[in-house]
């Protein structure tokens, strides 16, 4: 049975970006007589907000889409990625890196593909006495993935199944030394998806064609943690008049505020 999710984080009002990723996994369940799940990705609690998650769930039913209950809401569960870091670090899989934002900014030349600057492993080799003073201190830190160590424990080559277009090999080492979570923060969005992907059992990962190249990382993940591997299905981008993605960053308009009717939301969005 096919199982997809429409996993937004509550940032601000939906637009019409997120409409078609709602609809565009409902559909693909509801075609093959599958599940369609809702999760509210709110692990950041700097920018998320409860009045937000409500104006999802309203949007969500004024669109007409049904989910099952009860909606998975990542803050709850931070305690089940805590327990994935704890179990890579006991791998010797997982190290804490002390640099700052703007130390690695300095270091690097180069880009991973979600557009950060690829890390130069400053702190991997950090003898362990130096490490223990300074989480015992309190230096604030961040738990990065050792990639080579992680690349040598897994069995053989990653690929995944994408829709249309067969198998893809994965290439996480582009991604280098990634964060997986921070002192106050216990999972990245790269733990918390792959993580609550197998734990709810996703069998199809519907999402935007800007987060492709993230599944190679996700691969290694699953990989590493045990975890089924769900097919995937990368759909195009909603652009504005300027062919700009729509994001809430940008302000791109709510749904309410667009004077559409449901009805014609969803023929716009080709549904």
């Amino acid at each position: 049975m096919i199982t997809t999710r429409f996993a937004p984080s509550p940032t601000g009002p939906l637009h019409l970006g997120h409409a078609y990723a709602a609809l565009f996994a409902e559909h693909r369940a509801r075609e093959a007589g599958g599940r369609f799940l809702l999760r509210i990705e709110d692990i950041d609690e700097t920018r998320c907000r409860p009045a937000f998650t409500r104006a999802i769930l309203a949007d969500l039913a004024w669109l007409g889409l049904a989910f099952e209950t009860p909606v998975r809401v990542q803050s709850a569960h931070f305690g089940d990625y805590r327990g994935v870091l704890d179990q890579l670090a006991a791998r010797g899989l997982l190290y804490p890196c002390f640099c700052t934002r703007a130390d690695i900014a300095r270091a690097s030349s180069t880009r991973t593909p979600d557009g950060a600057p690829f890390y130069p492993g400053t702190c991997r080799a950090l003898p362990a006495e130096t490490r223990q003073a300074r989480l015992t201190a309190g230096v604030p830190h961040a738990f990065r993935l050792d990639m080579a160590a992680a690349l040598a424990a897994c069995p053989g080559p990653l690929s995944y199944q994408e829709t249309g277009l067969g198998r893809l090999p994965c290439h996480p080492a582009r991604f280098g030394d990634v964060v997986l979570g921070r002192k106050d923060s216990p999972a990245s969005y790269h733990l918390a998806v792959t993580h609550d992907d197998a734990w709810q059992g996703i069998t199809l990962v519907t999402r935007g064609e800007d987060l492709r190249p993230a599944t190679d990382l996700h691969r290694l993940l699953q990989a590493l943690m045990g975890w089924p591997a769900p097919d995937y299905a990368h759909h195009r981008l909603i652009t504005d008049a300027r062919g700009a993605r729509l994001a809430k960053s940008a302000g791109s308009a709510g749904l309410r505020t667009l004077g559409l009717t449901p009805a014609e939301i969803r023929a716009q969005l080709g549904f």
